[in-house]
């Protein structure tokens, strides 16, 4: 009697453990595998929106993403991306650009011209002052000699000094030219048939000479 509750018991656990097995299995759900992500070859030219010439040197970025090219010297790149993606477009002097490829595209290479719009960027303004601090500025501001009137800021704007150097590297102009030839012409034709004066026995020249001398003004250039 004891042998047949045993065997019954057997059975039993038996019958529990396949209705088990066989719930647990139903329940599972077989993962599905994910499809890989389709790649695209995409490719194109970035020009200018007035001349439409290239644009070299151009950044262009998948939004979201590290991954991304730049335009070579005649404005051509190319980079891999995928259908629905949005490319960015980024130059200096101009305004970003946008493009989206279509999610319904079946082809494995893509290609377009993208136009750029010229920005213009306004810095804001800077004054430069030749003194690094404001304590120099306060100092030189109130050093400054500023003259009283305009007649003393005339004068001294016209020294003999600086106007002489001025002069110095300026050349005759046409008036003058005409004047010192005309004056050569005077001389020849006065003395025109003798002979012209010696100035060698001419106390006034050699006055003029020795002046001359003594100022410096006979040294070579």
């Amino acid at each position: 009697m004891k042998i047949k509750k045993i065997f019954i018991l057997f059975l039993f656990l038996s019958s529990v453990t396949t209705i088990v097995a066989q719930t647990a299995k139903t329940n599972t759900v077989t993962p599905t595998k994910k499809e890989p992500k389709k790649l695209v070859q995409f490719s194109g030219m970035v020009v200018d929106n007035d001349s439409l010439k290239p644009l070299p040197f151009t950044s262009i970025l998948v939004k979201g993403t590290m991954h991304g090219s730049v335009s070579d010297f005649y404005g051509f790149f190319t980079l891999v991306a995928s259908p629905g993606d949005t490319i960015e477009f980024f130059s200096v002097a101009y305004k970003d650009g946008i493009y989206r490829i279509p999610d319904t595209l079946q082809s494995a290479h893509y290609s377009i011209i993208q136009v750029l719009k010229k920005d213009t960027i306004e810095l804001p303004m800077a004054n430069i002052y030749p003194w690094p601090t404001r304590d120099e500025f306060k100092k030189a501001f109130l050093k400054l000699d500023v003259p009283s009137n305009d007649y003393d800021r005339a004068q001294k704007n016209l020294e003999e000094s600086e106007m002489r150097e001025l002069a110095k590297g300026i050349s005759m102009d046409a008036q003058g030219n005409y004047r010192y030839a005309m004056q050569q012409t005077y001389t020849r034709l006065y003395y025109a048939g003798q002979y012209p004066p010696n100035n060698l026995l001419n106390p006034v020249a050699w006055a003029k000479f020795i002046k001359s001398w003594k100022e410096g003004k006979l040294k070579r250039k």
